[in-house]
């Protein structure tokens, strides 16, 4: 699976085709549609949507207090802030490429405001808004990394798809 590594900017100006599922395209470049991407900024916003219950009809008496199904966060790396969703309830059945619940809440013990995160994860839209459904969360040290992923970026745009200097912002 190859990520398109796009700026906040890039990944929130994308194109989408109205196909089901939807496939997005950027502006200005090369036709062929994007589903995944990596991003890289700082988490600026977190949300745990809470937690509900879960009634068994089997018992009627029984009740149980299920965790947060996902983290909502917001990443900013200074050309945008784009949101990302990650899941912590595993889809049913689980596919070979899915996260085993361990490896999910391990993720979200990752993403902390103030912190610094590689995101992989498919572009999906929800309620007509761009979103990462994510895939892969990493931990960034080296503050020097969001300056490279960003010259990065342009790299890729200049020499894979053809874009002018003015194009790049």
């Amino acid at each position: 699976m190859t990520h398109a590594k796009l700026l906040a900017a890039e990944l929130l100006s994308v194109i989408v085709h109205p196909t089901s599922p939807p496939s997005f395209s950027l502006p200005r470049r090369c036709p062929s549609s994007i589903t995944r991407t990596e991003i890289l900024g700082i988490v600026v916003s977190l949300e745990a949507k809470p937690r509900f219950l879960k009634f068994t009809w089997a018992s009627a008496q029984a009740c149980h207090l299920l965790d947060s199904p996902l983290l909502k966060f917001l990443l900013d790396d200074g050309t945008g802030c784009v949101p990302c969703i990650l899941w912590l309830n595993p889809r049913l059945p689980p596919s070979d490429h899915d996260p085993t619940p361990e490896i999910l809440r391990l993720q979200a013990r990752r993403v902390r405001l103030g912190e610094q995160l590689r995101v992989r994860g498919r572009i999906t839209v929800y309620r007509g808004m761009l979103q990462i459904t994510v895939g892969d969360v990493l931990v960034e040290k080296d503050p020097n990394m969001e300056t490279f992923h960003r010259l990065d970026c342009l790299r890729i745009a200049k020499r894979c798809y053809g874009l002018a200097k003015d194009d790049l912002g």
